[in-house]
């Protein structure tokens, strides 16, 4: 018997279910990694010799793969247990790291080694990112849905932020090998969570025709749907440009008129503050008007580019940086409220791997296009197209009605329905 003088331990709440909860732990372990790991894997290229250009083969030989596999890894997710699909990504993460750790550690790598094991990588993020977002999509009851997501985006991108920081230090204390060790054992861990998901309450899955048969049904329900491919157009043009700012010209801006790494590295930190923040925020906030509210908060995201137009002293960097990653996390928690209300479960994977393709596919043609972009136009005036771009294509797709229109319900009608002991729903990745 409890004494009634020992307080009881607070229960989760009723929204964050067995799944969740796994779905959770495991993504801030292998964010935590991942991002550490970014860091390190710059390093260890730059201290086997290579240059500035060899970091940039190293990024697009793990973009190359992860845009050819995605829509097939979308269609393997709905075809499949997606909590073994998630595992298996992991293991194979798990070991392209290892390997890529061993190779720094005992040696000298050579590029390609490198370029092999972060195509690996790539390949394994294409088949993990629609299995782990139909998961989580499914993870949770309608009505607390938006709440769910927004806590889930918080911790990711906390972990996400803190990876980041410590992998900095990290490689700074002990070197860039010893970081990617670390990450592959995030990677076996994150994946010995999710070996747990129950998925004993989804409907067994009925293959179709076979593979290209799903990926025409999952094309049917992407392309069906005005709001969703518009909301996908945008932002692979958003992305693109966001990235190839971000990546390329920051850093030169910071360079020649900010005072080098140091206050760049703090304008991007200050960015993913933002993001934290603004999941915060829609912990608490549930616009009825999903789209119209998210996509309102796109607008900020030209932000960025126009401050390093200008530029602006690193302050006032620091500010819109935060700003815009505040208002795009709302624009982010939105997107995967609509996306749980509207689609179908067993097509979650197969939609998310389409807007996981349109996400990424632009992003190495705007990195190659960056630089002779600067060449023709000048860096200003680059900057301010990556800027006007970003109001464009968000003011255009303001021109879908249902993206006007499209409100939140209190449960989501398109979701399969399912039984589950506990009332947890079955767990099955912005614009």
């Amino acid at each position: 018997m409890n004494s009634p003088s020992i307080p009881r331990i607070a229960r989760r709440p009723s929204w964050a279910g067995r799944n969740y909860s796994l779905l959770t732990a495991a993504a801030v372990v292998a964010g935590l990694g991942a991002n550490g790991s970014l860091v390190a894997a710059a390093f260890a290229v730059l201290g086997a010799g290579g240059d500035g250009g060899d970091v940039g083969l190293v990024a697009a030989a793990r973009t190359v793969p992860l845009v050819v596999f995605l829509l097939i890894g979308g269609a393997v997710a709905d075809r499949l247990p997606r909590h073994r699909v998630m595992v298996a990504a992991n293991a194979l993460n798990c070991l392209s790291q290892g390997a890529f750790a061993a190779l720094v550690l005992l040696g000298e790598p050579r590029l390609w080694h490198m370029m092999l094991l972060s195509g690996l990588g790539g390949t394994g993020q294409a088949f993990f990112g629609p299995a782990a977002e139909g998961m989580l999509l499914s993870s949770v009851d309608g009505e607390q849905a938006g709440r769910a997501f927004a806590v889930f985006r918080m911790a990711t991108q906390g972990a996400a932020l803190g990876g980041a920081a410590l992998g900095g230090a990290l490689v700074a204390a002990v070197g860039p090998g010893w970081v990617l060790a670390l990450d592959a054992a995030a990677f076996a861990l994150a994946g010995a969570l999710r070996s747990f998901l129950d998925v004993s309450h989804i409907p067994p899955r009925t293959p179709g025709g076979g593979m290209l048969a799903d990926l025409r049904e999952g094309w049917r329900e992407f392309i069906g749907r005005p709001w969703l491919w518009g909301i996908v157009v945008q932002f692979s043009i958003a992305n693109a440009v966001v990235g190839a700012a971000q990546a390329v010209y920051g850093p030169l801006v910071a360079r020649d008129s900010l005072g080098g790494a140091r206050p760049w590295g703090l304008a991007l930190a200050a960015f993913g503050a933002g993001t934290v923040a603004g999941a915060l925020l829609m912990t608490r906030w549930k616009p009825r008007r999903l789209l119209l509210a998210g996509t309102l908060c796109v607008f900020p995201l030209a932000l960025p580019a126009a401050a390093l137009a200008v530029p602006v002293p690193a302050e006032a960097l620091y500010v819109v940086m935060f700003a815009a990653g505040a208002t795009v996390e709302v624009f982010g928690v939105s997107w995967m409220t609509a996306l749980h209300q509207e689609i179908p479960e067993d097509k979650l994977s197969r939609v998310s791997a389409y807007d996981w393709f349109g996400s990424v596919s632009l992003i190495p043609l705007a990195m190659a296009l960056a630089g002779p972009a600067e060449s023709a136009f000048g860096r200003p005036a680059a900057l301010w197209g990556c800027a006007g771009l970003v109001l464009l294509v968000t003011a255009l797709v303001l021109l879908v009605p249902d993206v006007r229109t499209l409100s939140r319900r209190g449960r989501p009608v398109a979701a399969a329905p399912a039984a589950s002991a506990d009332a947890e729903r079955p767990v099955g990745g912005l614009g």
